[in-house]
């Protein structure tokens, strides 16, 4: 079926699916990937579809996504799961135009580029479309390929040849009136900060657009389901740490600080409402005097809430350093939770790096904290490799005196020694130390103990909690740590 880009497919409404089902089979999908999407929120956008006009695709994005997303960091999910429920249509859609061909009839890919940036730098070609059918061309002319059950297409293969980041440049000088041919920048139009971040942002929602086209042909031809399985991606809280991107690492940062405020009003809570105080002898004795000298009802004594010290071992090593970082950054942000925390790192020596972390608060301060401290602090003497049992030996020799009966030990790291001495005693011997000692792994537990790793023991010795996301590191915390 053609479209002409501007209507939303049958899917969004037709005889044999009905409006209120494919609404309700769309929130099925949001809550199947984790977003909270409740009773009184389906029903206002049931209300909000009914005086949004249909046919207006980005009023009725804007109108859902009012009504059925509480957290804004949620939205890239809900726009993919969005392009695959109400699609502009299906098949190819009609176009005037085609592609630019050279001589011997194939596609002249620096015309087309070319194209492209005029048209990214030109406002109106989004408004009249024009930009829409050059990137229904693109996947459908340089996208598509044979696959074994047929015709199929690419994202990949589309944008290999278009290559937004390298144009850049050219919709950059495009956007000050000039041209850069040989995309150099210098003194010509369009070299400006303003220009560039502009046209940074339309190469990123050039890219963005293609793959949503992609989607669409593709859930036409294998249905949206199948589709969903790999184009939907996961929300920023259940990303993997240990698989996660640069990308991806950037959005679970931005869940930090409403993850830290959640967690810091659960911590509040739980010291507010703390068990009660140690048994009052005197007014236990007193009251009992009402009962012949027996002690029926204990007194207590009122509590007094304090701030537990909070020591933190974390590996830095490039296996798990997103791990690391993250949960260092949410320790921080929750350390006026705590009286004291003092941080310590390593890869296969361990130094305390407390100092690093004091003085930088925002995000970027702590980035240059981090590689400040992995780039002079005494974390890698040895061979570079992890080499847990190195640290804790060293870590009971020079800091086991930091570990007191008034505060917590947490132990950051995915308990794989490279095949070294485990020291499971020198563990033992910090456990023994601390009123409360955990340990976050960010591998499956399915994964611990093969092939080098030493969890299964240290498990033996201290608790260990799987931590492969934000959603499992912050039911953790907020379960785990004292208050």
């Amino acid at each position: 079926m053609s479209t002409d880009g501007s209507a939303v497919s049958g899917a969004a409404g037709t005889d044999e699916v009905p409006m209120i089902s494919h609404l309700t089979g769309f929130v099925d999908e949001l809550r199947r990937r984790g977003m909270i999407v409740g009773p009184s929120s389906l029903i206002d956008a049931a209300q909000a579809m009914e005086v949004l006009d249909l046919l207006d695709r980005r009023s009725l994005r804007e109108g859902l996504a009012t009504t059925l997303i509480s957290d804004q960091m949620h939205r890239r999910v809900f726009d993919t799961i969005f392009d695959l429920w109400f699609p502009l249509g299906t098949g190819a859609r009609t176009a005037v135009t085609d592609l630019p061909r050279t001589l011997d009839g194939e596609i002249d890919v620096e015309t087309m580029r070319e194209m492209v940036a005029d048209m990214l730098a030109d406002d109106s070609a989004d408004a009249d479309g024009r930009l829409d059918q050059m990137i229904a061309l693109i996947v459908d002319r340089l996208g598509r390929y044979d696959s074994t059950r047929g015709e199929a297409f690419s994202a990949y293969q589309a944008l290999s040849t278009v290559n937004p980041q390298t144009l850049i440049a050219r919709i950059a000088a495009a956007m000050a009136g000039g041209g850069d041919e040989d995309g150099s920048g210098g003194d010509r139009p369009g070299t400006e900060p303003l220009y560039r971040r502009a046209a940074r942002a339309r190469a990123g929602e050039l890219r963005a657009a293609i793959e949503a086209e992609t989607q669409r042909r593709m859930a036409g031809r294998n249905g949206r389901e199948r589709v969903a399985d790999y184009a939907v991606p996961p929300l920023p809280e259940n990303i993997n740490f240990l698989s996660a991107g640069a990308q991806d690492l950037a959005e679970i940062r931005r869940t930090i600080q409403p993850l830290a405020r959640l967690l810091a009003a659960k911590l509040e809570i739980r010291r507010r409402r703390s068990r009660r105080g140690a048994v009052d002898v005197r007014k236990t004795l007193r009251a009992s005097m009402s009962t012949g000298g027996v002690p029926i009802e204990l007194s207590h004594r009122k509590p007094r809430p304090g701030r537990p010290e909070l020591v933190v071992i974390c590996d830095v090593s490039g296996s798990v350093a997103g791990f690391s970082q993250f949960t260092l950054r949410l320790v921080y942000a929750l350390r006026q939770q705590f009286s004291k925390v003092r941080v310590f790192a390593f890869v296969d020596t361990v130094d305390e790096v407390t100092d690093f972390f004091d003085r930088g608060a925002d995000d970027e301060d702590f980035g240059a904290s981090m590689h400040r401290m992995i780039t002079t602090a005494r974390i890698s003497t040895r061979d570079g490799h992890s080499d847990y049992g190195n640290m804790l030996r060293g870590f009971v020799e020079e800091y086991g005196e930091s570990l007191t009966h008034r505060g917590a030990l947490l132990i950051l790291g995915d308990g794989r020694t490279n095949y070294h001495d485990p020291h499971l005693g020198a563990l033992r011997e910090l456990t023994d130390r601390a009123r409360h000692a955990y340990w976050l792994n960010p591998e499956a537990e399915r994964n611990w103990g093969t092939s080098d790793s030493a969890a299964i023991e240290y498990a033996e010795i201290i608790e260990m909690f799987e931590c492969r996301n934000a959603t499992q590191l912050g039911r953790a915390i907020a379960d785990l740590l004292p208050v």
